[in-house]
């Protein structure tokens, strides 16, 4: 287990403040928060990551809050899974130029 958690199902409106302060209810320790946010629109895609304290405080944030409300919302609470790597290549098409 490690100390990163995944949550997801945000609602837009719970801040980095709020869901810190529902992750350290209990005594946990959280190092930091961060809402992933759209690029083009600004607003939040619905999903985190938090770096909590250790491994206890990250599994105690897992059974106390997966499946419980923040802001109107079932939060979806479990282990961050290291980024795979995205497959290289792919260029796409190219096509032309000639005549059909």
């Amino acid at each position: 287990m490690g100390s990163r958690l995944y949550i997801g199902n945000l609602s837009w409106d719970t801040t980095e403040d709020t869901l810190t302060a529902a992750l350290t209810e209990g005594g946990r320790g959280v190092k930091e928060v961060h809402i992933v946010m759209d690029r083009e629109t600004g607003r939040p895609r619905g999903f985190a990551f938090a770096e909590m304290a250790n491994d206890a405080d990250a599994q105690s944030a897992i059974q106390d809050l997966d499946g419980q409300a923040l802001d109107g919302r079932e939060l979806k609470v479990n282990e961050a899974k290291e980024r795979q790597p995205r497959g290289g290549g792919g260029g796409g098409g190219g096509g032309g130029g000639g005549r059909w």
